[in-house]
């Protein structure tokens, strides 16, 4: 594939053989040339082909290879004739990141942090397969599912302002039980309240650096301040309804009038009962992550409180926002100057609604969306804000994070005879881990370089850049 260059951040695929519409893809130029030896870009293509796509199929600078849409990518379909796919969503159903501001600077944690990350680890469940501290009755499952994030702090997992920071407020409508299968609720009955493994993690940070200092204030940021970072899924349970409806859809797009690319890319039209049955399934996955990351986040604020020996007062940790980034949601968007309902799918991207848009919580409304982009574990990561850019070009998307360069294989072959974890304890980061290659597998190397990646949307305009933070604490699964 060779896109054509628009300006500095952009690049298109024109329109060949099945495209229905054209790919742009935001990166940078030196970026582009790793991009270029992949088949990521031949998925932006392939996601062209798909019926009701509207505009473009877009991808995001930290794009890499994912099954059938490439992970970092973002699509709109029509609500009335377009399709809904389980490969453009992806099997960690509503993976995402949240993150806390607390009362504390690092001074204040520092002289206890290995008391800290001991606590954390010890504490919080991580690795795969584990079994979390929150036992579920087959009836308490169901509701989860369709209650989401709420349904964690009506059970004291939290407070109620935690829900008004949370996209969708944590719950999104329609999802239903009845559509999961018997496999996925097994799965799911006991991994509530766990971390999971590969790049999932809870990061103590610290608020190195003010970029937007308006931006900063509302969302109450600050130089120095200690920050909580949560990134984790629907655990096996959503990736039980991927694997699952990946099977049906395979089968049931044979029936239809759509020529694929890729197999991967199996479909159902949205308005049609197998695409229903999807969407109402994947609500519930999002639903339990959504779950997952209130009770790891009570949990954090647990910790801390016990660790530090300090009050839920003086602690303040409070939920700045927290962002899905593989999900499939019904939204309006204008498109050629007219309203229009679509589904977006993002995978491995994240919404970056722009100011003023009512779906946000007073308090952002006049800076935008958060947006957390959690880098690799040995360097920085970001908040950032959406705009109104991004509500015109990427139907309120941005990127998720610095995105893979190394296969898990190619990270631990390059890995050996290194001690990781020493070479973070080195540059005052403290690392505790599930699992013999976790390090390995996740090793800063294995990413692209976080802050070009944000350089590139800050670049674009599809997000403005608020604050650094820099790890002092990394807890993996």
């Amino acid at each position: 594939m060779n896109p054509r260059r628009i300006d500095k951040y952009r690049w298109q695929l024109d329109p060949d053989g099945l495209m229905r519409v054209p790919g742009i893809v935001y990166t940078s130029a030196r970026m582009l040339k790793q991009l270029t030896k992949e088949d990521a870009l031949k998925q932006v293509a392939n996601v062209a082909t798909l019926p009701g796509i509207v505009r473009a199929s877009l991808a995001m600078p930290d794009i890499h290879w994912g099954y059938g849409f490439p992970i970092g990518g973002v699509a709109a379909f029509d609500w009335q004739d377009g399709v809904v796919s389980p490969g453009g969503v992806g099997y960690d159903i509503n993976c995402g990141v949240r993150l806390a501001g607390t009362g504390l600077v690092f001074k204040d944690i520092f002289p206890c942090l290995k008391e800290l990350a001991d606590a954390l680890y010890r504490h919080i469940p991580t690795g795969v397969g584990k079994t979390g501290s929150v036992a579920l009755t087959a009836k308490e499952e169901k509701q989860v599912l369709v209650q989401g994030s709420q349904w964690a702090v009506r059970q004291g997992f939290g407070v109620a302002e935690d829900i008004e920071h949370t996209e969708d407020r944590g719950c999104l409508p329609d999802a239903d039980p009845d559509q999961i299968s018997e496999r996925a609720l097994e799965r799911g009955k006991k991994q509530l309240g766990t971390l999971g493994s590969g790049n999932h993690f809870v990061e103590v940070g610290v608020v190195e650096e003010i970029f937007h200092e308006q931006a900063a204030q509302a969302f109450g940021l600050y130089e120095g301040q200690v920050t909580v970072m949560v990134h984790s899924g629907s655990r096996g349970l959503g990736y039980q309804v991927c694997d699952d409806f990946l099977a049906f859809m395979n089968k049931h797009v044979r029936s239809l009038d759509i020529k694929l690319p890729d197999r991967q890319l199996a479909c159902a039209y949205i308005q049609s009962k197998e695409g229903q049955r999807y969407l109402r399934a994947m609500a519930c996955a999002a639903n339990y992550a959504w779950a997952n990351r209130q009770i790891l986040m009570h949990q954090c604020r647990r910790i801390f409180e016990q660790t530090l020996n300090i009050s839920p007062k003086a602690l303040d940790m409070q939920l700045i926002y927290d962002v899905c980034h593989n999900i499939a949601k019904k939204e309006e968007h204008e498109v050629d100057g007219k309203p229009q309902l679509v589904c977006v799918h993002r995978k491995g991207a994240t919404r970056a609604f722009g100011p003023g848009q009512p779906e946000l919580v007073q308090a952002y409304r006049n800076v935008g969306q958060p947006i957390l982009i959690p880098g690799d574990m040995g360097t920085a990561s970001y908040v950032m804000a959406g705009t109104k850019r991004a509500m015109k070009e990427t139907f309120g998307s941005t990127c998720h994070g610095a995105g893979r360069v190394l296969s898990r294989s190619a990270a631990k072959k390059q890995c050996k005879g290194r001690a990781i974890h020493r070479e973070l304890e080195d540059r005052g980061i403290l690392v505790r881990w599930t699992g013999r290659s976790t390090l390995a597998e996740e090793m800063p190397e294995a990413y692209k370089d976080v802050s070009e990646v944000v350089d590139v949307v800050h670049g674009a305009g599809l997000s403005i850049k608020v604050a650094k933070l820099r790890p002092a604490v990394v807890i993996k699964g």
